[in-house]
This record gives structure tokens, C-alpha cells and sequence, in this order.
């Protein structure tokens, strides 16, 4: 009996050691996205008319999902652009503009700012939404607050949504503090953490499951998984997701870097490394600067513009695949709060609702350490993953 509780202890310390480790590099040579397997889905398409919503990432291979559509007769309704915008070209909380696609002449509602849902009257005389956007991974990534806002206009005007899986790049580890749902905002809706490890697929799953939704009306759904896809991969995208994530590295480093947006700590907006440096003038023991700028689409008056600016280059030490996080890092925060040295306040109103609750800024300022901190969500993480099973369309 005792030897088969130590094996049983050593078999489980195993698999949670092993638990969140990233595995295979892949591209779209190694699996197929949801949008990509049309032999899924594009029965589903024919003598309707669709809505879309998509922005750069919305491709199979080199060419945009709108123009492949096009191509096989599908008949387009409008899109709907995200942050960002349909073509990419807004920076980060920048006002997106509807209007028409310059290619095609479609008609494109924008779906972020006053208008972030869209109305009974957008989606008049549509017979189907399809939904096709690369996520990264992070609570607070936008898109995955559009895909709720269309699933609940979708349901409440009584129009199916066709959701085209893709992975994601940080599905290998769910981390950080669940959303206290009194903080709810455009960058986290419901109880999940910072890290979430689903594919939007899997979260439109989970937002129906959970009744996350904020209507009384049933959704139709149907999901196009990625073929050939676990969560352990390490999925590189084709396109940037934004354009402040302009590759893999950042969109590694994206989940620990974005606390600093709820900070006047600059995180590279306005350089040629967004989201792989940090620092701010006077930063300490620093070798590395920079100098922030206005860039139009990318950075529209970032922190400490054409200022000189010292911290830290992640990228100098970044390599695939041992470098990749398996957790968030809290001590890039906790070192620049300990180091910050000027009159104004460290933490903005904006770091709870990134952070999902106030505790977090109350135990950096109080001064405890990360090991201490991340006990203090483990509990509520546990319940998440649980309920995160349920939902799953990929084997960890």
C-alpha cells in the first residue's frame, strides 16, 4: 500500500511539473486553421448573406478571408472591424472609423469605441456572422471582448455565428488573478485570468457554457476547429495580431508587459520594439536607451515622447524555444515600483481594471514579493481551470 502511494505521488508530481511546458514550434505548414478548411464550412456560406468579422489576421495563406470569399461567390453583407481596425491601421484606443474597404467596396461598421457591438439594424437583412480573428492569449487583448459583444447581438437578433478557430500562441499556461467581475471593463468581461489558455473557439464555448453571456436568448454557434493543433505549441503567427505586437517576441512578453500600460512606465510604444523593452527616464543601473515617438497607426503620443528613456531590452536575451514564459512575471513591476523615484503616482485607474481587481497594486505597494502574490490567486485559479476542461477543443 505504501508503494503504491509513493507512486501514485511521484506520477502527479510529474504531470504537474511537466503541466504548462511548451512544446513543438509550429506554422500553418504544421496545422490548418479553422478558416482554411473550407470542406467544414462553406456549405454553411452558400444563399446567405454573411457579415465578417475580421482585420489583417483574417487570412489562409497570403491572401485576406474577405477577398477568398469573394473569390467563391460568397455574398458579403458589411464587416465588422475590431481595435485596430479592419485594416490595421489605428493604434492602440485609437477612434476606428467605419466606412467602406477600399478594396472591395464593402461597407465596414466599426465595432470598437461608443459603437462596440454591433445593432439590430447592422445586421439587418444578414442570414449569418462569421467570426475570423487571430487572439493572443491575454485577458485583456480586446478581441476577445469584440467575439463577446457579437456573440450577444448575435443571439438577441437571432443570427447564427460561424467562429474560425485559430490558435493560440499562449495557450501553453493559464496564470495570473481571475477578474473580480466588479472591475469588468473592455479589457476583461468575466471571471477568467490574465493568461487564459482557449482559443477563441474554446472561449465562445465557455462564454455560452458559463452563461457569460449578457442575454436571456439562445445563441446558435458553430465552431470550426484548427486541425493538426495542441495547446502546447508554440504557434508563430503569420501576421502580426497588432501593431504594436510586430512578433513573436512580443507577443510572448505582451501577457507581463501590458500591467505597465496601467503605469506611466513606457513599454517601447513609439520605438521599434514595442512590448520587448521597458524603462522610463532615470530608470537605474540601466546600459540600454530609447526614445519614444509618435508613429501614425502604431503610437499616437506615447509615454515620455521624445524623451530619453533608460530600462531593460528583453530582446537580448529572448530565444526560442527556452526563453518562451511558461508564467507571468511579476518582477519586472514589483523592480520598477521599487525604483520609481518621481512625485506622480505610480499606478494609474486603468492598472485595476488590467489587473482584474485592486488587490494586486495594494501588495506591490505594501511591498510583497511575486511567490507571495501569486498565492494569493491560486485558489480562484484552480476553480478556473476546472471549469476551463469543460470547454476544451485541443489536448494540452
Amino acid at each position: 500500500m505504501l508503494f503504491r502511494c509513493l507512486w501514485l505521488f511521484i506520477l502527479l508530481t510529474q504531470v504537474d511539473a511537466t503541466a504548462g511546458s511548451p512544446g513543438r514550434i509550429v506554422t500553418d505548414q504544421d496545422v490548418t486553421v479553422g478558416a482554411a478548411r473550407f470542406d467544414q464550412y462553406l456549405d454553411l456560406l452558400k444563399r446567405k448573406k454573411i457579415a465578417i468579422v475580421a482585420n489583417p489576421t483574417s487570412r489562409v495563406g497570403n491572401v485576406h478571408l474577405v477577398d477568398t470569399f469573394l473569390s467563391l461567390g460568397v455574398h458579403i453583407g458589411c464587416i465588422f472591424a475590431p481595435e485596430h481596425g479592419y485594416r490595421g491601421e489605428a493604434a492602440a484606443g485609437e477612434h476606428v472609423k467605419g466606412g467602406k474597404d477600399r478594396a472591395s467596396g464593402i461597407p465596414v461598421i466599426s465595432l470598437y469605441g461608443k459603437h462596440n457591438k454591433p445593432k439590430q439594424d447592422d445586421l439587418k437583412g444578414i442570414d449569418l456572422v462569421v467570426f475570423d480573428i487571430q487572439d493572443v492569449g491575454a485577458r485583456f487583448y480586446t478581441y476577445s471582448s469584440t467575439l463577446q459583444n457579437v456573440m450577444e447581438a448575435c443571439a438577441d437578433f437571432n443570427k447564427p455565428l460561424l467562429v474560425l478557430d485559430r490558435p493560440n500562441p499562449n495557450g501553453h499556461y493559464v496564470d495570473g488573478p481571475v477578474l473580480d467581475t466588479s472591475f469588468k471593463s473592455f479589457v476583461g468581461q468575466v471571471p477568467i485570468p490574465v493568461v487564459h489558455g482557449v482559443t477563441m473557439g474554446e472561449y465562445a464555448r465557455m462564454l455560452q457554457g458559463e452563461h457569460w453571456l449578457r442575454t436571456k436568448r439562445t445563441l446558435k454557434l458553430t465552431i470550426i476547429p484548427v486541425a493538426n493543433y495542441r495547446h502546447s505549441d508554440l504557434y508563430q503567427l503569420p501576421v502580426a495580431p497588432s501593431p504594436n505586437l510586430p512578433n513573436m517576441t512580443a507577443v510572448y512578453l505582451y501577457p507581463s508587459l501590458c500591467f505597465f500600460e496601467g503605469t506611466p512606465v513606457s513599454v517601447g510604444r513609439g520605438t521599434d520594439a514595442p512590448f520587448q523593452v521597458y524603462g522610463y527616464p532615470g530608470f537605474p543601473e540601466s546600459d540600454f536607451t530609447f526614445k519614444p515617438i509618435s508613429i501614425p497607426g502604431k503610437a499616437t503620443r506615447p509615454p515620455f515622447e521624445d524623451t530619453l528613456c533608460s530600462g531593460r531590452d528583453l530582446r537580448r536575451s529572448f530565444r526560442l524555444p527556452e526563453s518562451v514564459p511558461t508564467r507571468l512575471e511579476l518582477n519586472y513591476l514589483i523592480q520598477c515600483f521599487a525604483s520609481w523615484k518621481y512625485r506622480r503616482p505610480f499606478f494609474t485607474p486603468f492598472f485595476d481594471k488590467l489587473a482584474g481587481n485592486e488587490s494586486l497594486r495594494q501588495l506591490i505597494f505594501s511591498g510583497w514579493n511575486e511567490a507571495d502574490i501569486r498565492k494569493t490567486w491560486e485558489a480562484d485559479l484552480q476553480q478556473y481551470k476546472s471549469i476551463r476542461s469543460k470547454y476544451l477543443l485541443y489536448p494540452d
